[in-house]
């Protein structure tokens, strides 16, 4: 009988050959989460996952900012809807294999919807739901995270830089994107990654500015992120 923790931590003897796939498993996830739990519970503490998988730890570090989400704004739909936004722009996460980034997405996006829908009920719109799934099409990035470098379909190097976007609430109900790309914020920040995770932008914003860092910035209402730009 084949060992069920192993088999659920590969997909194929040949995937950990060519790339190294193995999956922590759920318990090893929630002991390592647990040492940082406070800035699990923070919907704009940002994490990274340099080689994400499907989302194991980005799943589960959503779960835990949703569960804090809806305890804290539980007679407020609207505060929780606009701070849900803000978590689910929290999370990054970049794999070299195409399918665990479209299956890292759907699960950020599924976690995210359930518990939108479940709290905000009547009040639950699809223009929100558009802007989380964009948001997370972004921050989840088919790529290189050695060299920085997006891949195409056979995980091969493109000439395209990972670009990550920074989102941040600036009043009320007005959202800022920022575009920078990862090796010039890894170049300026030495303590981006810490563990496999870190904050991409805890940056001053002389250092983001400098360098060619910024690419570019739109500020529109959290609802209308997918309206602008790529």
């Amino acid at each position: 009988m084949p060992n069920l923790q192993q088999s659920s931590q590969i997909k194929s003897k040949e995937r950990v050959a060519q790339r190294g796939e193995v999956f922590t498993a759920e318990r090893e996830v929630n002991a390592m989460l647990d040492l940082v739990e406070n800035e699990c519970l923070r919907p704009d503490s940002r994490f990274l996952e340099p080689a994400c998988g499907d989302g194991n730890f980005l799943s589960a570090i959503l779960k835990r900012k949703l569960a804090e989400l809806r305890r804290k704004y539980k007679k407020s739909p609207r505060d929780y809807e606009k701070q849900s936004i803000v978590a689910i722009g929290s999370l990054y996460g970049v794999d070299i294999m195409n399918d665990n980034v479209l299956a890292c997405r759907e699960r950020l996006f599924s976690i995210w919807n359930e518990e939108y829908t479940a709290h905000c009920k009547a009040e639950a719109c699809d223009e929100t739901r558009k802007a989380a799934k964009f948001i997370i099409s972004r921050n989840i990035i088919n790529g290189n995270a050695l060299t920085l470098m997006c891949v195409d379909a056979d995980g091969k190097d493109t000439s395209a830089p990972i670009v990550f976007s920074e989102w941040s609430l600036i009043s009320g109900t007005q959202m800022q994107r920022s575009d920078y790309t990862m090796s010039d914020l890894l170049t300026y920040n030495d303590t981006s990654v810490e563990n496999g995770m870190g904050n991409l932008f805890a940056l001053s914003e002389d250092q983001k500015e400098e360098g060619g860092i910024f690419l570019r910035r739109y500020i529109t209402h959290y609802k209308k992120v997918q309206d602008y730009g790529e």
